[in-house]
C-alpha cells in the first residue's frame, strides 16, 4: 500500500512537515510506503473555472507549467492521502488552496478518482485559526467521498519556528494516533475490498437555488 502526504507550507521542513512526518512514521511502521510532496514553495495558479477538464475527460487540468497533473495521477494510484497546511489568516496557505481546487475538481468530474480512498488533514499553527484551516482541508475529503480516519482530538499541532511543534506533546500524540488509525483504516479497506462490495456510485445531483 502507498500513501501520499502533501506539504502546503512554503517551508520545506517547517512545522507542517513535522506533523506530516509523525503521521508518515506510523504508516511506515505498518508497512505502508509514504512520500511527502512539497507543494507550498511552488508556483501554482488557481482554478480558472474553464471546465476544460469536464469537456476533455482526460484526468488533466488544462493549465500548463506546474506539477498538479502529475501529482493527481500519483493520488489516483495511492491508497491514502494526507493534506497538510500551515495557517495563514485563519485559513490554509494560498498555494495549497490553488492545488487542491484544481486537483480535486479534476478528480471529481473525471469519474470520482479519489472516491473511497483514505484521506486525512493536518494543520500547523502558531496560536489560533487552526480549526478553520482544518475544516477547509476536510471539505475536499468530504466532497470526494473519501474515508476519513480520526485521532483523539482535532488534527492541529502548535509551533512557530521550524521544529517547535515537536514540543507540543499533545499535538505530537494527536498526529501519532492519527497515523495509527489511518494505517488501520487503510488495511480494513484493502482487506475488505474482496469480500464486501462498495455502494454503487451515484451521479452527482446539482440544485441551483436561483432559477
Amino acid at each position: 500500500m502507498k500513501a501520499l502526504a502533501f506539504n502546503g507550507s512554503p517551508h520545506k521542513e517547517g512545522n507542517t512537515y513535522h506533523a506530516l512526518r509523525i503521521v508518515a512514521d506510523q504508516l511506515e511502521k505498518e508497512g505502508i510506503e509514504t512520500r511527502i510532496i512539497q507543494v507550498g514553495d511552488k508556483v501554482i495558479r488557481g482554478c480558472t473555472a474553464c471546465y476544460g477538464c469536464i469537456h476533455s475527460q482526460n484526468e488533466q487540468c488544462v493549465l500548463p507549467g506546474d506539477e498538479v497533473n502529475a501529482w493527481l495521477q500519483e493520488m489516483k494510484h495511492a491508497d491514502g492521502i494526507i493534506l497538510g497546511s500551515p495557517v495563514h489568516y485563519a485559513a490554509m496557505a494560498g498555494t495549497m488552496k490553488s492545488f487542491l481546487d484544481r486537483a480535486f475538481f479534476v478528480a471529481g468530474v473525471n469519474g470520482s478518482m479519489l472516491r473511497h480512498k483514505v484521506g486525512a488533514a493536518v494543520v500547523a499553527v502558531r496560536r489560533s485559526g487552526g480549526l478553520p484551516a482544518f475544516d477547509q482541508l476536510n471539505n475536499f475529503l468530504c466532497y470526494s467521498e473519501m474515508l476519513i480516519p480520526t485521532s483523539n482530538y482535532w488534527n492541529v499541532i502548535h509551533g512557530m519556528v521550524p521544529g517547535e511543534a515537536l514540543k507540543d506533546e499533545e499535538g505530537v500524540q494527536i498526529m501519532r494516533v492519527l497515523g495509527k488509525n489511518m494505517a488501520w483504516l487503510m488495511k480494513l479497506v484493502k482487506n475488505g475490498a474482496s469480500t464486501i462490495s462498495p455502494p454503487a456510485r451515484e451521479q452527482k445531483t446539482f440544485t441551483n437555488f436561483i432559477r
